[in-house]
């Protein structure tokens, strides 16, 4: 059977519709109903389960006199979890700008983020090498007294 001009589809435990994936109430409802976890494995069952929601991850979009040209996006890897969130956002920053290098080579780039943790990064004078060689691919896009 098909349905056409839905507004929203129910899919595998989520919502999909124009204005992006979400998760289906009717599981979440569920969830909000268990009982209090009291044994170790059922807390171990708990935190899978909220761990598969997680879904942390990279994402960036470019955009031209703020027309968008493209978006990208990406799961944070295994060794990425531990890093603090200013190098998570660092990490955005530089896989944006290797994924849409041929696009801005030789132009002037603006880079955007809301993150205001990366201000903490500009100031310290002890840096581990993948900060320093992040900041280094990033020096003449990002200038830490603006607000990018």
């Amino acid at each position: 059977k098909c349905k056409f001009w839905l507004r929203s589809v129910a899919f595998l435990g989520h919502i999909v519709s124009s204005k992006g994936i979400k998760v289906d109430p009717k599981k979440t409802d569920v969830v909000k109903s268990w009982t209090r976890p009291l044994s170790p494995s059922d807390i171990q069952s708990f935190l899978g389960l909220t761990d598969y929601y997680r879904r942390i991850g990279l994402g960036c979009v470019l955009r031209q006199n703020w027309k968008v040209i493209a978006y990208a996006s990406r799961q944070i890897k295994i060794h990425e979890k531990n890093y603090p969130i200013h190098d998570l956002e660092l990490a955005m920053i530089v896989f944006a700008l290797k994924i849409w290098r041929h696009y801005l080579y030789n132009v002037h780039v603006d880079v955007f983020t809301d993150h205001k943790s990366l201000q903490y990064v500009f100031k310290q004078k002890n840096l581990i090498f993948r900060q320093h060689s992040w900041l280094e691919l990033l020096k003449d896009l990002i200038h830490a007294e603006k607000e990018n």
